[in-house]
């Protein structure tokens, strides 16, 4: 599944996962955005593993700040625009 949202004011989000058991899989998070330190990317992906698939952007969002804490600096991107890419990347296709 993919999905992708440009922020308003800020970077391109892409986010390609798959679901298995209703809960979110293989969750790949990229962009045009910067994240210091670089780690910070991997702790995006693992903080998405395995969360529900149903789960909406905001419970999405509040994970990824939680797992980000105030240390990571994020330039052109969000938690919130994370999140609407992930959203997308779940909505059917017709």
């Amino acid at each position: 599944m993919h999905g992708e949202y440009k922020m308003p004011g800020g970077k391109l989000v892409v986010a390609d996962l798959d679901v298995r058991n209703g809960k979110l899989t293989r969750v790949r998070i990229s962009g045009d955005f910067f994240l210091e330190p670089d780690s910070a990317l991997t702790m995006i992906d693992i903080a998405l593993e395995g969360l529900p698939a149903n789960a909406d952007s905001t419970q999405h969002a509040a994970v990824l700040r939680a797992a980000l804490g105030p240390n990571v600096l994020m330039y052109g991107v969000s938690p919130e625009a994370i999140a609407v890419a992930v959203q997308r990347a779940l909505e059917p296709t017709s």
